[in-house]
């Protein structure tokens, strides 16, 4: 029986072999993961956070998961929500970056209300309807199955609650896709070899990319795994968009 393949960048990759070579990327950028998203974003992937943590609708004592959660950006934000009531899951399968959210949420004194769990997001460890809303951001790219993983996040949400993904996109713009593309393969690697030490790290982010599905098609995807009224807003000329779903 051949064996099913899929992308890691523009590499062509045997399915088994993905979430290993993701693990190793991130593993070995944890430490520099908040620096170069502030670098390469100039700072703007916070605001596109906290309008993902604006539109959860969360209330105090309510809960939520951020799948591939990692460094717990928009956890906090919805820790601030949700208060010491509630309680918020970073959801991830990578021990360093969970370390360095952890360590964040210490300094910034949010353990109370937030806790940390390792896990793959295309099975999710949690019961049916555990939670009022989950969130990913920047992470769905790197799961091998996305329909697996909307539909796990859908599954733990309770009925109402909303599913959001932020992740880059793609330009609407024909000449500022070009701009765009020149920034993502010349600046991004350069930076990120400068910063981190590893190139091919950040080669693999502007690959994915482009790899990934653009918008309309990841709102397909996202109504196929039971969500309803789905929508999804461009982010700065479609370079990131939000999309949001409700379960029935």
């Amino acid at each position: 029986m051949t064996e099913k393949m899929t992308h890691f960048g523009n590499q062509t990759i045997p399915e088994h072999e993905k979430e290993k070579k993701v693990r190793e990327v991130f593993d070995s950028v944890a430490s520099r993961y908040d620096l170069m998203n502030d670098l390469m974003s100039l700072g703007v992937h916070r605001l596109w956070k906290r309008f993902v943590a604006s539109e959860t609708g969360l209330r105090p004592g309510q809960s939520a998961i951020d799948v591939a959660g990692g460094t717990a950006d928009i956890s906090i934000l919805m820790a601030d929500r949700v208060g010491e009531k509630g309680n918020v899951v970073v959801y991830d399968i990578n021990h360093e970056m969970l370390k360095v959210g952890h360590e964040k949420c210490i300094d910034k004194g949010y353990l109370k209300n937030i806790r940390f769990v390792q896990g793959n997001g295309e099975e999710i460890a949690f019961e049916d309807n555990s939670f009022h809303c989950a969130t990913v951001g920047f992470g769905i790219r790197n799961v091998t199955h996305l329909d697996r993983a909307f539909s796990e996040m859908t599954r733990v949400v309770k009925p109402g609650g909303k599913v959001i993904c932020l992740e880059f996109s793609h330009p609407t713009n024909a000449l500022f896709k070009k701009l765009y593309d020149l920034y993502s393969f010349s600046f991004i690697p350069n930076v990120g070899e400068m910063i981190t030490g590893n190139r091919s790290a950040y080669e693999y982010l502007p690959e994915s990319i482009r790899k990934f599905p653009p918008q309309e098609e990841l709102k397909k995807i996202m109504e196929d795994s039971g969500l309803w009224r789905v929508k999804y807003h461009n982010l700065f000329n479609g370079i990131a968009a939000v999309h949001i779903g409700v379960k029935v």
